[in-house]
Parts: structure tokens; C-alpha cells; sequence
């Protein structure tokens, strides 16, 4: 294959699939790479037909024999039984009580490995039954990768974020196909100083293959499938040395898709961080979907590394606004141009690409998204007992008009406002979160260059206090967790479950406000009441369309809507 640079979107209709491009992002942030010694992973769940909600399974004790049914998470369909384990842990969310905590995104890869009869265990089980029974992040990878050797992997190509209070891992999977049980994976832990991030594309290239894992080594910091280069020698897609081998590369090759759609929201957090991908604009021709193939084995050879060293630590409010991004800065920025509208929506309403005059064209694909149905930022503090310790920060929709809130992972029960089974996606719920945030984010949408700047204002005030209150939080938790850790878990099962609610109904006034205030074109703020009246108009404000997008209507209709000046006698 000759060297070449890949600028057509018609590479999307290879025999490779077009991505899930509905689907999720996530962050991963390491100890040492973090303000305050924290590990985060950050995870946006993005589905037009998903509702946002906060799951809980409280812990427990099972007799020996016991069976558990699984559904597929996705579509509820019934997939079979597998064996219960004998304890599980409580799980708030995507995180569990001993701070382990697990993020995905669906990459696809190739379709003949799709589909896999008789496969019990798909993505969404393996993601929550791991956080059921694991105390840490290798033990959640063993845990996940034993399930699907016994009973089969379901799902397709998948990413997974996967940490602890002090391991931050990305752990990626694909079938086998008809015909084999089980699934291919590598495993790769962050190194400690570092972030990585994966966006529906596979990640993981070259790594050091495992011919044995040694779980019970502190120190290993990489595990595989045993037969995750052989399969790929027998099937035809690889030759050559096993050092040369890149999982991503070879199950899920990188494409336009892969990288406009997918690979720009990692993009979209390296350079905010790293001065030499920002200023060099190093990746970025890469990002925007120009991929270019060595000739060797028709690997990428333009790739972003997997993980990178940050210039500065980051907070948990960075893991906020990375989450919130539209490509601001760039050339991409889609407040900027024609389709944005006259008050500059970053937002464009899918699909994904269009056509005319037989030419695709397409939209992007940025972190922050319409149809996000639930987002969370999880912190892990090793430096408090695990009760104490783990934040799962959640919003519900779309994370630039949503509200990030503290979630203990110890609690005990969730904001009944956010609960399962409260609402549904064809069922409005006038006070369920998911139903507020989305009033707040939809009406933003019809005129955003006014209304947002109020949502983050909305935004700042409440997470900043929120962020600000944690020590105090901490602090009166671990007095009583000295004491009795029970009553501590219930002090914070009270604080974050009043907090969250009591979020939501701010939320929801805060949206009156801003229908109240929006309506009908117009801009209205209040004027005082002068003595003697009863009643008095507000200001009005009509700002319109703004000259801009006026003179773009000229443009295109002429003197259609010209005035007639009167003729002079």
C-alpha cells in the first residue's frame, strides 16, 4: 500500500462498520496528574433513546447456588443466568463503595466478530456486575474478562475506563465471532503522572504481550487474552512480529469516522493541557480525519499517543469543563459558522452526515452533545476510608446545561428525583431531573448566545459551592466515621440525597425564570414598581437577528424583503 492521506468521508462504509456514533466519552486522569492526589474518570452516556437516571444496587449476601439473570443493558432483552457471587458491594451509578469505578465507549471494530451465539454477557452487565464484586480496578478487569471466558461476550468492540483511588486503567475488548466463545482484550494501566481518553475509537495500539497474567503482581501494568495475536495470525489480519502488533489497528481500524467523529473528543482534552499539541497543532490533521497509512502493515501511522503528560495538574472543575466542550478554539468551533444559526448554537440536529448533490458532508461530533442522556465525573481519594473517599459527581442530559452533583458512592439510597423508574423517556415527569435539565437545555438551543451564559452562571454558582463544601463534607463524615461508619454512610446518604433533589427544584425554578424571561423572541427583565401604580410592563428588549445574519438574508433574497421607498413629487 502506497503512503496516503485518507480525506474522503467514504472510507465510513467499509467493511468495518460505521462507529456507534451516538455513543460515549470518557477521560482518565491518574494521582499524580491531578490537583489534590485524586484519580478521576469522566463518562458521558450519549443515546437519543436514553433515559438519564442514577442507578443503585445496594450490597449483599447470597447462598451459595444462587443464579442472577442478566439483561442486555441497551435494549432490556433477556440474555440467560450466570452465577451470583457470594457478596456484592453497593454501587452508586458507575462507582462502587470501595471507590472502583468503570466508564465505556463503544467502538465497533470489526463486524465479523460482532455476533456470537449463545453470549450471555454484554458490556453494560459486565460493567455493572464488575462494580457488584471488585475492590479495586485489576480486580474489576479479571473479574469482567473471567465472566466473559465462562459465558460468552454479547456486545461489540468496546473501550473501557476502569480506576481506583490509585490505578486508573483503559481495558479494551472485541468477540470472537460465530463460533469461539469468550473475547479479545488488552489491558493497559495509565502511568502515574498521565491522562488518556477514549471517544467510540479503540485506543490501544502497541503494547507488551502477557504470554501469563500475573494478577497478583503490584506492579503489572499490562494484561491480554492469551490468543489476542494468535486469532488475529489465523484469521489473516496480522503478520509479523508480536512487538509490531496494534489491538486497535488490526480489530478496529482507525478511519475518517474514527477519527473526525471519535478521536477529535480526545483531541479536544490533550490540548487543552499540553502546550506542545496545542501549539504545534500536533494530531490535529490527524483529528480532523486525515489518517495516514504506513506501508509495512496498513497501520496508522499519524496516530495520538494513548496517553500524554499533562503542563498542569487538573481539578475536578477541568474534568467539568472538559466534558462541556463544542471545540471551542478551533478551526472546528461549531458556534461559528452557517449552522449555527443567528445566535451561534453549537449544536447541530442529526444525523451525523447529510448529502447534497450526491456529496456527503457531515456534522460534528463534539464532547458535549443533545443526546446525552446522563454524565458523570467520578473522583477516587486515597487518603480516606472508601466510605468517605468516593465522589461519583452526576448530571443528567447535556453536560454544557446540566448541573454536576455530589454523590457519595457509600450511600445508601439515591435523590428519588433521579431514581429508577421515575419518569421515562416516553413518560414527562414535570420534576424529574432528566426532564428539568432537559426544559433548561432545549430552550438554551433557541437562542444560546443569550440564554447559556446565564446556564453557567446557574452552573458556577452550584458546583463551586458544592466543591467548596467537600471538606467540611469530609471533615464531619470522618468524625463520625471514627465513631460508627454507619451513622457517617448515613450522614452522607442525607447530604447527597437532599443535595441532589434540592438541585433539581433549583433547577427547575431557574428554568421558569428563564422561560418566563425568553419567551417569544423577545428579551424581558423586570422594572421597580413606581408609587402609585399596581402594574408596570417590564423592560423589553427585541434584539433580533443580529446584522450579521441580516445581511445573510439579503444575500440570498435580494430586495424580496426590501421596503419600498416612497416616490418623490
Amino acid at each position: 500500500m502506497n503512503n496516503k492521506v485518507i480525506y474522503s468521508l467514504v472510507i465510513m462504509l467499509s467493511f468495518f462498520g460505521v462507529k456507534n456514533l451516538d455513543a460515549c466519552t470518557n477521560y482518565l486522569v491518574t494521582k499524580s496528574a491531578s490537583t489534590d492526589g485524586s484519580t478521576f474518570i469522566s463518562y458521558a452516556a450519549d443515546s437519543h433513546l436514553l433515559f438519564g437516571e442514577l442507578y443503585h444496587w445496594p450490597a449483599g449476601k447470597w447462598a451459595e447456588g444462587t443464579m442472577m439473570d442478566i439483561y442486555e443493558w441497551d435494549t432490556g432483552k433477556y440474555l440467560g443466568k450466570i452465577k451470583q457471587a457470594s457478596q456484592t458491594y453497593n454501587v452508586i451509578g458507575n462507582m462502587n463503595e470501595h471507590q472502583v469505578s468503570i466508564g465505556e465507549t463503544t467502538y465497533g471494530g470489526r463486524e465479523v466478530l460482532y455476533h456470537q451465539d449463545g453470549a450471555i454477557m454484554d458490556y453494560g452487565s459486565l460493567i455493572y456486575i464488575g462494580l457488584q464484586r471488585a475492590k479495586t480496578a485489576r480486580e474489576a478487569i479479571k473479574i469482567m474478562t473471567d465472566l466473559v471466558a465462562e459465558y460468552g461476550y454479547y456486545s461489540e468492540g468496546e473501550s473501557f475506563s476502569v480506576a481506583d483511588p490509585n490505578e486508573v486503567w483503559i481495558f479494551e475488548m472485541i468477540g470472537k465471532g460465530q463460533g469461539q466463545k469468550g473475547a479479545l482484550w488488552v489491558a493497559r494501566k495509565i502511568p502515574d503522572g498521565y491522562i488518556s481518553g477514549h471517544a467510540n475509537q479503540a485506543r490501544i495500539t502497541t503494547f507488551p504481550f502477557q504470554k501469563k497474567n500475573d494478577w497478583n503482581n503490584p506492579k503489572a501494568s499490562d494484561f491480554n487474552s492469551p490468543d489476542v495475536i494468535s486469532f488475529a495470525r489465523e484469521k489473516g489480519w496480522f503478520k509479523g512480529d508480536d512487538k509490531d502488533f496494534s489491538f486497535s489497528d488490526t480489530y478496529a481500524p482507525v478511519d475518517f469516522s474514527g477519527a473526525r467523529f471519535c478521536e477529535m473528543r480526545v483531541y479536544s482534552m490533550f490540548h487543552k493541557v499540553s502546550k506542545e499539541i496545542s501549539d504545534n497543532n500536533a494530531y490535529w490533521e490527524y483529528s480532523k480525519g486525515n489518517v495516514i497509512y504506513d506501508d509495512k502493515n496498513g497501520y496508522a501511522s499519524n496516530r495520538m499517543p494513548l496517553w500524554i503528560k499533562p503542563d498542569r495538574k487538573i481539578s475536578v472543575n477541568d474534568m467539568m469543563g472538559f466534558m462541556r466542550d463544542h471545540l471551542e478554539g478551533t478551526e472546528l468551533d461549531m458556534s461559528k459558522d452557517f449552522g449555527a444559526g443567528p445566535y451561534h448554537n453549537p449544536y447541530r440536529w442529526r444525523g451525523l452526515t447529510w448529502e447534497v448533490d450526491s456529496v456527503t458532508y457531515c456534522n460534528e461530533r463534539a464532547t458535549a452533545t443533545q443526546q446525552t442522556g446522563f454524565v458523570f465525573v467520578s473522583q477516587m481519594r486515597s487518603w480516606l476510608p472508601d466510605a468517605l473517599g468516593g465522589i461519583f459527581w452526576f448530571g443528567l442530559d447535556d453536560a454544557a446545561s446540566n448541573v454536576f452533583m455530589p454523590m457519595y458512592s457509600s450511600i445508601t439510597k439515591v435523590p428519588e428525583k433521579m431514581a429508577v423508574g421515575y419518569g421515562s423517556m416516553m413518560n414527562f415527569v414535570p420534576d424529574a431531573a432528566f426532564w428539568v435539565f432537559n426544559q433548561i437545555s432545549n430552550w438554551a438551543y433557541t437562542r444560546y448566545d443569550s440564554i447559556h451564559p446565564e446556564i453557567v452562571e446557574f452552573q458556577d454558582k452550584l458546583e463551586s459551592n458544592f466543591i467548596a463544601q467537600t471538606t467540611e463534607i469530609d471533615k464531619a463524615a470522618k468524625t463520625l466515621y471514627d465513631k460508627n461508619p454507619t451513622s457517617a454512610v448515613e450522614f452522607l446518604t442525607d447530604y447527597s440525597t437532599s443535595t441532589g433533589n434540592n438541585t433539581v427544584m433549583e433547577a427547575q425554578k431557574f428554568y421558569y425564570y428563564l422561560f418566563t424571561k425568553y419567551m417569544d423572541g423577545n428579551i424581558k427583565r423586570p422594572k421597580a414598581l413606581p408609587e402609585g401604580y399596581k402594574y408596570v410592563s417590564p423592560y423589553l428588549n427585541q434584539p433580533g437577528y443580529g446584522e450579521n445574519w441580516y445581511r445573510k438574508i439579503v444575500e440570498e433574497t435580494g430586495d424580496k424583503f426590501k421596503v419600498a421607498t416612497p416616490a418623490k413629487h
